[in-house]
């Protein structure tokens, strides 16, 4: 059975991601940091639905170093990394504090950096592997009142970039995934007014749901994409071309 860790699982998107995953074959670790009850009920469901090795809760805080190094330690070597885990801000840029700047950077990209640092050595070696990190199109195209976040989710795409290159000759591929406005619980604070206006400003003209998201991941993961890597799918309705 193949292994995957998804790091933010107890999220909208990363409980989508899991359950495509474990539907798709794949032993998943569940990490969450502190929504356990929702990690704990997507556990539940997954072993139900799809026998009770399809998925593993694995609790880190993946910004802290010791932390995701003991996550990768327990679950070993892994066919598939999904760099899920990320927080959001809307603030003026000018009202940002240096806890608001280091805490975006701490988990948007220092997450990151530390779960690709644990997961590619054992990629490497058995030269096969494959990374999938989740950025945002404010990445590609920045967002107002947004620049912490924009400008984090633009480091993810580079390092993606970066990443791809350095092992791809080891076999490892590495590709990004830039969502649009998606259902989840990061949008809910936005009013109805704000959210049909986002629907309107897509082509598409729908908001994106977390399955989309799942759906992209389980085709960059897999065989058929087996000569793409260091690319950014934008998932995001024809918002951002």
């Amino acid at each position: 059975m193949k292994k995957a860790l998804v790091t933010g699982a107890s999220g909208g998107i990363g409980q989508a991601v899991a359950a495509r995953l474990a539907t798709d074959g794949y032993k998943v670790y569940l990490n969450y940091f502190k929504n356990e009850k929702g990690a704990r009920s997507l556990w539940e469901r997954l072993t139900r639905a799809c026998g009770p090795e399809s998925a593993v809760l694995a609790r880190a805080d993946i910004s802290d170093s010791a932390q995701a190094a003991e996550l990768f330690r327990s679950a070993g070597k892994l066919d598939l990394l999904v760099n899920n885990a990320g927080i959001a801000q809307q603030k003026l840029f000018t009202d940002l504090t240096d806890g608001d700047w280091d805490q975006m950077f701490n988990v948007d990209v220092r997450g990151v950096f530390l779960c690709c640092r644990a997961a590619l050595p054992d990629m490497i070696r058995e030269k096969s592997g494959c990374i999938l990190n989740i950025s945002s199109m404010w990445g590609q195209v920045g967002a107002s009142c947004e620049a912490h976040y924009s400008a984090a989710k633009a480091a993810v795409i580079g390092l993606t970039k970066a990443l791809a290159k350095e092992v791809g000759p080891s076999g490892v591929r590495v590709n990004c995934i830039a969502p649009g406005v998606i259902a989840t619980e990061m949008n809910a604070g936005f009013s109805e007014q704000t959210m049909e206006e986002l629907r309107e400003e897509t082509p598409l003209c729908r908001i994106g749901s977390p399955e989309d998201i799942a759906a992209a991941v389980s085709f960059l993961a897999s065989e058929q994409a087996g000569f793409i890597t260091g690319q950014v799918l934008g998932v995001n309705g024809g918002m951002v071309i």
